[in-house]
């Protein structure tokens, strides 16, 4: 029996300090006339997320006082620069006595990417063991969902910016791949150049 999708939370990596753009927060780059984090968690929210988490890092304050995010937790992460993997391992750590069963995860810098592709990812959810990753063309991208069983040896070996890489790559034969390429552009703002894709 398929368990039930309301135990899936969402977990958006909105904590980097946007280095390559000058030192501005990603979290408050404006997409569609509002800060991006405010558009990453309404797309999580939009796909089927019940709840979402949302770590934050970079000027965290800042943050906290220029955005609206309704329904949603404030993780922060006062090692944010040590990389993703210090929010990934903030962000699961957060879920922690919630009764989330899975945390689906995206990052707060990929617009290109929205509620369909989400829903989608979701829907491959089954259980706690579940692994499910969105695919672009048959190439692992975001997001990506974590089933509970995971947690503890995704947050083990999350160093770096290589998140959960390492992990993905020992168990690839457990990956339930979803196929997002006709609904969704992988993308990131990383650079001022990237700067083009917000709108």
């Amino acid at each position: 029996m398929t368990e039930n999708k309301d135990q899936v939370a969402g977990v958006l990596l909105a904590a980097g300090g946007g280095r390559r753009l000058g030192g501005h927060p990603k979290a408050l780059l404006s997409h569609r006339g509002h800060p991006l984090v405010e558009h990453a968690a309404g797309v999580l929210l939009a796909g089927g997320c019940s709840r979402v988490h949302v770590v934050l890092g970079a000027q965290a304050d800042v943050v906290r006082e220029r955005v609206s995010l309704p329904g949603c937790v404030l993780v922060d992460n006062p090692e944010w620069e040590e990389g993703m993997g210090s929010s990934l391992r903030a962000g699961l750590g957060s879920l922690a006595g919630t009764g989330a069963r899975a945390a689906l995860v995206s990052l707060v810098d990929q617009p290109g990417i929205g509620p369909e592709a989400v829903g989608r990812v979701l829907a491959a959810y089954r259980d706690p063991e579940s692994l499910v990753s969105a695919a672009y063309e048959g190439v692992r991208g975001h997001p990506v969902l974590f089933g509970a069983a995971h947690w503890a040896a995704i947050a083990a070996t999350a160093t770096g910016d290589r998140g959960a890489r390492a992990y993905l790559k020992e168990h690839e034969e457990a990956i339930t791949l979803v196929e997002c390429g006709d609904i969704a552009r992988p993308y990131d703002i990383d650079t001022a150049e990237d700067l083009v894709h917000l709108e």
